[in-house]
Formats: structure tokens, C-alpha cells, sequence
């Protein structure tokens, strides 16, 4: 596997995480009442998500590229 391809598959998985903490605090502030910042941390969330597959797709171009058939 190419550097690169393990590069985007490190970067979607940090990512991932990134999204998942704030998604937890998305449903603490939700919880408290705070639907502004609970919006806020859910909008964040869904941008790392949208990192995430970026970089999970890229991945996956690697790996076609590598060992597809042509």
C-alpha cells in the first residue's frame, strides 16, 4: 500500500473520531437546552464526516489504482 493511501486512511479515521466527540457534545448541549451550540457541534460533526469520506474515497482510489484490473 502506497504512503498516500495510508495517509487518507489515518486522516479519515482522525476524522471519524473528531466527528464522534463532537457529535457527544452535540447531545450534551442538546440535553442542557442548548440547542445553538448543540446545532453548532452537529454542523462541525457532519464536516468531518465530509473529511472523512473524502479522504476514505482517496483511499480507495490508491488502492484501485494499485490493484485494479484494467
Amino acid at each position: 500500500m502506497s504512503n498516500a493511501a495510508v495517509e487518507h486512511h489515518q486522516k479519515a479515521a482522525e476524522h471519524h473520531e473528531q466527528a464522534a466527540r463532537h457529535h457527544k457534545i452535540a447531545a450534551e448541549k442538546h440535553q442542557a437546552g442548548e440547542h445553538e451550540a448543540a446545532s453548532h457541534h452537529a454542523h462541525v460533526a457532519h464536516g468531518h464526516l465530509v473529511h472523512a469520506t473524502h479522504h476514505s474515497e482517496e483511499a480507495a482510489k490508491h488502492h484501485a489504482n494499485e490493484h485494479g484490473h484494467r
